[in-house]
């Protein structure tokens, strides 16, 4: 099922679409509130969508939707809410060149990068979600008595504007794979991943009221959405500022939430590893979506003999990046999300410069030849572990290399931060690699590069978050335990 939505165009040939109704119920229903919000295309600096601004009284019809349907969905079987998985995660594949679209409108990923990292691994998501459902523990004998594991109940989950897609399908599909209903409310920046998933959700045939969203701001929406007294859950992706609000407000009401926050990753490179490799790769885990990635590897730790040759290295591997069209196949790196990113990224790298951290290419300035759109130079500091770009979540194409002195140096500089969501570790074996792991305050760690498991646990330590994401774990978050007998 559709909702109502017109595609206009503009002049000078450009289109417009207008989301006009939310999703309560099952059905496709106009917002109470009057007024709308605008996206803003990164690319060309345009609007390219309304949606609703929605109010507390359509997060108050969404969630008693969401709260009468609990009861029967709770009690579907694994099996059946399987199916469910398996027909949202064909209906995304089908729709993947209509996903991709909006995240280019909405966020200026490149089109061949965002069809990969975002349509393509929301599938992914979802079947992982589906194949780690039964490896689920739902009941076990402890002594004489009966230990079960029970869905949460009515779930506020609130996504961000990073990873459209990928977000609402990893935080409703875990919840509703667990037997909890969802209100969702997807973020403004870059909305339409969430209306089109809630039409994926009507075309696959949930009952009513098992999944809604009411699109709106923080402080309209998702504040109304986490003090309502039928929320029994809030999950959360977002800033550390977003995630102490939803605790407080959380805490008069002591719901359960989940919080999955930011970052300030360290990827250290030990004095026999492959350098090149290890920066070259490391780099590219860090300009993912232009930066904007809460586990981005923004801090390269280096052996101090080897300060000059990771500094030209690195240096090599940010200006191969290629900004510009997101539909022309050369393009590497989209622009950062707005004007206020954009703002926000270049007092960063003023502050680094007055810090004292050495400017190895990048900068303030607009990119050559692009004057127009949110883009940001990939930026290359070298400098020390005290400076604010080395201690703060920048959240764009900035990386600081900083130089250690020994192991047990590299290692307490990585864990120097208040933040632990990611990490890397760098050696010429794999085994000591792991090892060392151990000595890393950080929730996921990749070792020699290795590729990110979806079905092994994401999330952080300290401000990183609380709660889990990805296979059975992320499942998990959204359930309770039960003991009888």
């Amino acid at each position: 099922m559709r909702s109502m939505v017109r595609i206009y165009e503009l002049s000078g040939g450009c289109s417009m679409i207008e989301r006009n109704r939310i999703f309560v119920n099952g059905a496709w229903v106009p917002s109470t509130g009057t007024e709308t919000l605008t996206v803003i295309n990164p690319v060309t600096e345009e609007p390219v969508a309304t949606i609703p601004a929605g109010t507390a009284e359509d997060v108050d019809k969404a969630a008693r939707a969401a709260a009468a349907a609990f009861p029967a969905w709770s009690r579907t079987t694994v099996d059946e809410r399987i199916a469910m998985l398996d027909k949202l995660a064909t209906l995304t594949a089908e729709r993947a060149d209509e996903i991709t679209r909006a995240i280019v409108s909405e966020i200026g990923q490149p089109a061949r990068i965002a069809h990969e990292s975002q349509a393509a691994a929301a599938v992914e998501d979802l079947r992982s979600i589906a194949e780690s459902l039964p490896s689920v523990v739902w009941h076990e004998q402890v002594g004489n008595t009966i230990v079960t594991r029970e869905p949460a109940g009515v779930v506020a989950a609130i996504t961000p504007w990073n990873g459209p897609m990928r977000m609402v399908c990893m935080k409703a599909g875990a919840a509703l794979a667990a037997g909890c209903t969802v209100v969702l409310k997807g973020t403004e920046v870059a909305p339409l991943s969430s209306f089109i998933f809630a039409e994926m959700v009507a075309s696959a045939g949930l009952p009513d009221g098992v999944f809604n969203l009411v699109s709106g701001t923080g402080p309209d929406v998702g504040e109304a959405l986490v003090t309502h007294p039928m929320v029994d859950m809030v999950s959360l992706t977002g800033s550390v500022r977003a995630g102490r609000r939803v605790m407080e407000l959380a805490s008069q009401q002591v719901k359960k939430v989940a919080l999955e926050l930011g970052g300030k990753s360290a990827n250290i490179i030990l004095e026999d590893a492959d350098l090149q490799r290890a920066i070259e790769v490391g780099i590219e885990d860090a300009f993912r979506n232009s930066g904007q990635v809460c586990g981005g590897l923004s801090r390269v730790l280096v052996p101090r003999s080897r300060l000059a040759e990771a500094e030209q290295i690195a240096v090599r591997a940010a200006q191969s990046y290629v900004l510009g069209d997101p539909y022309d196949p050369a393009t590497t790196l989209g622009p950062v999300a707005n004007a206020t990113q954009r703002q926000r990224i270049r007092e960063y790298i003023h502050s680094g410069l007055e810090d004292g951290a050495r400017l190895l290419t990048g900068g303030t300035e607009a990119p050559d030849g692009l004057d127009r759109g949110f883009f940001v130079r990939p930026t290359v500091f070298s400098g020390d572990n005290n400076t604010r770009i080395a201690r703060e979540e920048i959240f764009g194409p900035v990386v600081v290399i900083i130089p250690f002195d020994d192991e047990d140096d590299a290692f307490r500089i990585a864990n120097d931060t208040q933040y632990g969501l990611a990490g890397a570790i760098w050696a010429a074996d794999d085994d000591r690699a792991r090892a060392l792991a151990t000595r890393l305050r950080a929730g996921r760690i990749r070792i020699n590069g290795s590729a990110i498991n979806p079905r092994a646990p994401h999330g952080g330590f300290k401000l990183s978050g609380i709660g889990r994401e990805f296979g059975r774990y992320g499942i998990e978050e959204y359930l309770e335990y039960k003991s009888i007998g």
